[in-house]
């Protein structure tokens, strides 16, 4: 049996819901039929960082998000560059058809 895998956004809700909407944990995972213990580590790795947090704690998530933000961007800007070749491509397939 493999493990299921979750999104960031639906990892970001399902702590949202336990520092922002009140819910315990156990209510939260039992509704979104998670495990407690996978929720409370979601909620170690994304939850925004109390005030009472060590700068240092604030800072590698900071870099975490920049790493993520970094590597989705990346990942969008070579789709982006694909696309514009194909349409160069057609572009000068076109200009030839054209009598």
């Amino acid at each position: 049996m493999s493990r299921k895998r979750y999104d960031r956004e639906f990892k970001m809700s399902a702590v949202k819901l336990v520092t922002e909407q009140g819910y315990t944990v156990a209510q939260a995972a039992k509704s979104l039929g998670v495990t407690a213990q996978a929720l409370r580590g979601w909620r170690e790795r994304l939850a925004p960082a109390s005030p009472t947090g060590s700068p240092a704690t604030e800072g590698q998530a900071g870099e975490v998000n920049l790493r993520e933000e970094n590597r989705r961007l990346r990942k969008e800007n070579e789709r982006l560059r694909m696309e514009r070749e194909i349409l160069k491509k057609a572009t000068a397939f076109f200009a030839r058809e054209q009598p």
